[in-house]
């Protein structure tokens, strides 16, 4: 069984997520946010090993933690080929206009609907851009698990004014990749709380 925790970082509360399987010490984190020592040592204090580090996209808040947690863990990071230029141009991921710019080099490029085996776990990439051009989802199948990051909130949607961001491209990855999920998936979102396929079909009022 795969367990998903949640710790809430920096000045947005973005949601990082990091998923292990029960009696398996490897684990996972999804958008370290903007403070990779505080969760490398939350991991470490649960006595879990950080194999791998997956950006849903590669705007500052969720990755400005980045290299210190993998300074720290020795762990790769993985995002999409098309996030590549936001995560290493600060005007892109608004870490500029934040007055901190932050550049980060991926490790490994995922593509749409590869699966990553890892720490015990298939995850599928599943790309949804709008939020951003190269934005993705993961999905543990088995699980019923999807970590949306900011293309999907609980009544709500990323924002799609910021660079290469376009609403029309948002609703459609929403409704051609998530909603077509089952029902019961449980979505992890990259700000807010943890909702379903079935509650964002029949309440959210972007889609």
């Amino acid at each position: 069984m795969v367990k998903v925790n949640r710790m809430v970082l920096g000045p947005v509360e973005t949601n990082c997520f990091y998923a292990f399987v029960e009696g398996n010490k490897e684990a996972l984190v999804f958008d370290p946010g903007d403070q990779g020592e505080r969760v490398y040592e939350r991991l470490k204090g649960e006595g879990l090993i950080v194999k791998g580090i997956l950006l849903t996209h590669g705007h500052f808040d969720h990755i400005s933690g980045v290299e210190k947690l993998r300074a720290l863990s020795g762990a790769k990071v993985y995002a999409s080929k098309e996030e590549k230029e936001i995560c290493e141009r600060p005007e892109l991921n608004c870490s500029s206009q934040m007055g901190r710019p932050v550049k980060i080099q991926v490790d490994f490029f995922l593509k749409d609907e590869e699966i990553l085996e890892i720490a015990g776990m298939k995850i599928k990439t599943l790309y949804t851009p709008g939020h951003t051009k190269g934005g993705v989802c993961y999905y543990i199948e088995e699980e019923g698990i999807l970590v949306s990051g900011d293309t999907l909130f609980q009544d709500s949607v990323g924002r799609t004014d910021l660079p290469t961001g376009n609403m029309g491209t948002l609703v459609r990855s929403i409704k051609e990749r998530i909603f077509v999920l089952p029902d019961n998936v449980q979505i992890y979102p990259g700000h807010g709380d943890v909702t379903t396929v079935a509650h964002e079909k029949a309440y959210n009022p972007f889609v």
